[in-house]
């Protein structure tokens, strides 16, 4: 990809990005700490978006970034359009089906030692789209699925393969006193504007038995990958996850690593979880320094060693 190409395909959808509704962080999502340093003034797709990281435990973040209602027209009017600008191709509903066939195999593989042996149960996939993933563990392992959506087109084609559905986002979920064996949270912890609150809710909503499954963008290997962090940033991702802070969240949320998985994009790491304890858990002392050195060199570098 022509990255030069790709911002001007953007630039024509003629999306006004500083006409949206923008608030300033005040505290760390992870540690609640309030010192940052501003890591870039851009986005992977031109927009003049600032991210930056916390000095107490690392994790990056927008800041400012849009609010919830902004986000909320976004996700809704703006986000399939930027993405297929970005990309020059079509990324609908359908395309997102075709990609999500080979997601859905690998995961149905992946959690087989966590539920080849239970019969039964329910299934709450949040941010599942057209339900390509939910419907294949449900018939993999004989679960009862719900997806979770933002965008009604997609939740009605997850309807029309025998998912529940459920128009709305983590934050406004409220499922009850409803407690689930499985919860997915595929390509979408980067997305949510709360990711500590999110993870805590839903390990509220999981079954004393249950697994967690969780993956993000690791923001090292995306940076690494294209020698860009500006290009490794993007306006549709509040967080930007290392593998040492979303380790550290998952643990503060009371969920226990039971399985580590690097995708074969290279660029995912997904996590099985269980319910255990949480923990005030942060990463290692020296981290954050390590990281900034290592931000600062690609950022300056001639050419990639």
């Amino acid at each position: 990809m022509v990255l030069s190409d790709a911002r001007s395909r953007v630039a024509e959808l003629g999306w006004d990005v500083q006409g949206q509704a923008w608030e300033r962080v005040a505290a760390c999502n992870l540690c609640g700490g309030g010192e940052f340093v501003t890591l870039t003034h851009e986005d992977r797709y031109g927009f003049p978006v600032s991210s930056a990281v916390c000095t107490d435990c690392g994790l990056v973040f927008l800041d400012p970034h849009p609010t919830a209602a902004a986000y909320d027209a976004f996700y809704r009017d703006t986000y399939r359009p930027l993405v297929s600008a970005f990309h020059g191709r079509v990324i609908d509903p359908e395309s997102v089906e075709a990609d999500q066939v080979g997601y859905a195999r690998s995961l149905t593989e992946l959690l087989v030692p966590f539920l080849d042996l239970r019969s039964g149960g329910s299934l709450l996939d949040v941010g599942g789209s057209t339900g390509v993933v939910a419907e294949a563990l449900c018939g993999a392992y004989g679960l009862t699925g719900t997806v979770l959506d933002p965008a009604p087109d997609e939740l009605s084609r997850a309807a029309d393969r025998g998912l529940a559905t459920v128009l709305g986002t983590v934050e406004s979920f409220d499922p009850g006193p409803e407690r689930f064996d499985v919860v997915l949270l595929c390509q979408t912890l980067d997305h949510v504007l709360d990711a500590s609150g999110a993870l805590a809710k839903l390990r509220g909503h999981l079954a004393d038995d249950g697994i967690l499954f969780v993956d993000v963008v690791d923001f090292r290997a995306a940076y690494l990958r294209n020698w860009s962090v500006e290009g490794a940033t993007k306006v549709d991702h509040p967080y930007s996850f290392t593998e040492a802070t979303v380790e550290a969240m998952l643990a503060r949320a009371g969920l226990t690593i039971a399985r580590k998985d690097y995708a074969a994009d290279h660029l995912h790491v997904g996590y099985v979880c269980r319910p255990g304890r949480a923990v005030r858990s942060l990463p290692a002392d020296g981290l954050v320094g390590e990281l900034l050195r290592e931000l600062r060199y690609v950022q300056n570098a001639p050419e990639r060693r």
